[in-house]
């Protein structure tokens, strides 16, 4: 099969299982508040515990399904994930009791943490200058799915709770037999390495793959973003809802814009703008205009500014993931991209368990009587402030290359 064969194999299996997380998105309140027998404020508590857990496993076990690929290969791991990921759904949509969604979430995210296989799957079998435009595959799968998704769940899941769960375990197992017959491997036999107990874990799978120069630099650059971005994404609903009294159609809509111009910047922009000025140039440039967007965003004082700054915004930071990826990879031989993966799954995660409470705080403190100063945007003013850390050390990072002779 062509490496363009593949990929679309690959891609549509990735929108298949994102499709399958969406489709629960919005019902996992629902269903939460129903086995709370309707209180809201315990349900709120145990959703975020949810998906605390579901962050925290992905963080804990990233690193080794990324080994674990690196020695069985990936399509082993891809399988096996898209099979428990379905029996996942199965369990949430019977589960009887909250400690069964833990349980149940547990198991999403340990194998929900075979992402790393999949974008190790990709650098398998691009070649390096390519592998930007091809990583960018994976953001346009994810917005696919998380704007289908959710849309679909919201429908069936007027025909009660559980229904969702149902519809997702289906897509799952769809995705499941649709990989088994046409995903092909990507790792020769030759390039596989042996299990590492000490690597397949955050902190062992950072220090094995730190010893690359340029890797250490690039996880910097994607903890400071990522933790950027998580300032926003954790305080949208509620600072939005403060400002200007929004309700689940005005937050939907402009979730669905952050969909469609993230399709847009990874699957169309990047395509042209990484070959025009290379990788190095095209994140710094797309951490500049997050940054700027960031701080628009924590002075909005009209509905319509959301929607206008929303654009570039995404459109300058969804080209940033695929670039890192791409650079970071090229550092890495192919025995290790799944261990490679493994670490940055990880830290990424880390950034989503970190962020929100810390973004969460802020906005209650400085929308408080006992603030210094009003300021419902504080977290996105934070979060600017760590897309200028990003960008600092993205471009020391450029600097040292160029001084050394690497490539774009």
């Amino acid at each position: 099969m062509s490496q363009r064969g593949r990929l679309a194999v690959l891609f549509v299996t990735l929108v298949f299982n994102v499709l399958g997380i969406g489709l629960m998105l919005p019902v996992v309140p629902m269903l939460v508040r129903e086995l709370t027998r309707g209180d809201v404020a315990a349900a709120s508590a145990i959703y975020g515990w949810l998906f605390g857990t579901y962050s925290l496993m992905q963080f804990a076990f990233g690193p080794a399904m990324g080994a674990l690929s690196d020695r069985l290969g990936r399509r082993p791991i891809l399988l096996v994930s898209l099979v428990g990921l379905s029996l996942d759904y199965l369990l949430l949509a019977v589960a009887p009791t909250i400690t069964w969604m833990f349980v149940a979430r547990i198991i999403g995210g340990v194998l929900g943490a075979s992402i790393t296989a999949t974008s190790a799957y990709i650098a398998d079998i691009t070649p390096a200058e390519r592998r930007a435009q091809n990583f960018g595959l994976i953001g346009v799968a994810f917005g696919i799915g998380f704007i289908a998704g959710p849309l679909l769940g919201g429908v069936l899941g007027e025909y009660g709770s559980r229904v969702p769960f149902y519809a997702a375990a289906t897509v799952g197992a769809l995705a499941f037999v649709f990989a088994y017959f046409l995903l092909t491997e990507s790792l020769d036999r030759e390039h596989r390495r042996r299990f590492r107990l000490r690597e397949a874990n955050p902190v062992g799978a950072l220090i094995a793959v730190s010893r690359y120069p340029a890797v250490a630099a690039l996880i910097a650059v994607v903890v400071l973003t990522n933790l950027a971005e998580r300032m926003l994404e954790a305080n949208w609903v509620l600072y939005t809802a403060y400002l200007f009294d929004w309700g689940t159609a005005e937050v939907g809509l402009s979730l669905a814009l952050v969909g469609v111009c993230a399709v847009l910047a990874q699957g169309g922009l990047v395509r042209v703008v990484v070959p025009a000025i290379g990788e190095r140039r095209t994140i710094s440039l797309g951490i500049a205009v997050a940054a700027v967007g960031m701080v628009l965003l924590a002075f909005v004082t009209q509905p319509w500014m959301v929607f206008a700054i929303i654009v570039p915004y995404v459109l300058g930071w969804g080209m940033t993931g695929p670039a890192v990826q791409a650079l970071v990879t090229r550092a890495v031989p192919a025995s290790e991209q799944g261990i490679l993966q493994g670490a940055i799954t990880s830290m990424m995660t880390a950034t989503g368990i970190v962020g929100p409470p810390v973004s969460g705080a802020l906005f209650a403190f400085f929308i408080s009587e006992s603030a210094p100063v009003h300021l419902p945007g504080v977290a996105m003013l934070v979060g600017a402030a760590l897309f200028v850390a990003g960008l600092v050390v993205a471009l020391r990072r450029s600097s040292k290359a160029s001084a050394g002779g690497e490539g774009a």
